[in-house]
């Protein structure tokens, strides 16, 4: 799970470099998806079953909003300081509590409810004014606002991908993302693609190998362990993340960050305990 987590943070990382080098998003998509697409094709192979499934529908519709919440995810991340970008996708359990309790008729626990609450209040201090702890300068809203907009997004997706758990191979599943993502970026944003160096070609194909790296590490975790247990380690990313954007973006974490950022935490920490 820590390599997971470094695997995650290294990715975030490259996807700001691409970004401040004037990559497009999209083209920063489809080289990750294009690597994971040829890593996920070969996987179903491996295993002897049809990549395609038999629940297109939702498997398509996982990949879909899979892909529209990795847009969001990777502006922020770009335009965002990287500990902050990484902080603010960890609301990712309120939007999943919310459209499991829609989509799935899931119960509410305490545990869940007081993450709820945790990560609202860290929101509300991260947010809070320059004039604020710190005197820091207040995050720009729009990008704040892409942030959340992708941890909903990725929200959405987990309860889909726990729908599909039962009806599909997880392979296939994985599958999808990139499957859906490739032909979307390149159809989207082909006409602003830029030609990449040879350094840039490393740099876009870094990000795909460390998004695999990150994956390979969170399921063969899951497969050794509690979920609980071993989903709490994921965190590990956000000081990881904080210190790759001091050493390489001379970014540094605001007081209210770190506070506000330790409540999301702590909220998903017992969320996650809880199940265990």
């Amino acid at each position: 799970m820590i390599l997971s987590a470094l695997g995650f943070a290294l990715m975030a990382a490259l996807v700001k470099v691409a970004g401040l080098r004037s990559f497009p998003v999209l083209q920063i998509i489809a080289a990750r998806a294009f690597v994971s697409l040829g890593i996920s094709w070969w996987d179903t192979h491996r295993k002897g079953i049809s990549p395609l499934g038999t629940h297109r529908r939702l498997l398509f519709a996982r990949g879909l909003i899979g892909f529209l919440a990795l847009m969001c995810v990777y502006s922020a991340v770009i335009h965002l300081p990287l500990a902050e970008a990484t902080i603010l996708q960890y609301t990712h359990p309120i939007f999943t509590l919310l459209f499991a309790l829609v989509a799935l008729s899931e119960a509410v626990n305490r545990s869940t409810l007081l993450c709820i609450a945790l990560s609202i209040l860290g929101l509300m201090v991260i947010l809070q004014p320059a004039a604020g702890l710190g005197g820091s300068p207040a995050l720009p809203t729009y990008y704040v606002f892409l942030a959340l907009l992708g941890a909903a997004g990725s929200g959405a997706a987990y309860v889909i991908v726990r729908k599909l758990a039962p009806l599909e191979d997880s392979s296939v599943i994985i599958f999808y993302f990139p499957l859906v993502c490739l032909p979307a970026a390149l159809l989207l944003g082909w006409r602003d693609f830029i030609m990449p160096t040879t350094w840039e070609c490393l740099i876009l194909l870094g990000v795909g190998i460390f998004t695999q790296i990150g994956q390979w590490g969170l399921t063969k975790g899951l497969a050794l362990h509690k979920a609980g247990t071993v989903v709490a380690f994921s965190y590990v990313q956000v000081p990881i993340a904080a210190v790759l954007g001091l050493l390489f973006f001379n970014e540094s974490l605001s007081l209210s960050s770190l506070l506000g950022g330790s409540l999301i935490i702590l909220g998903a920490w017992i969320n996650t305990k809880e199940k265990a």
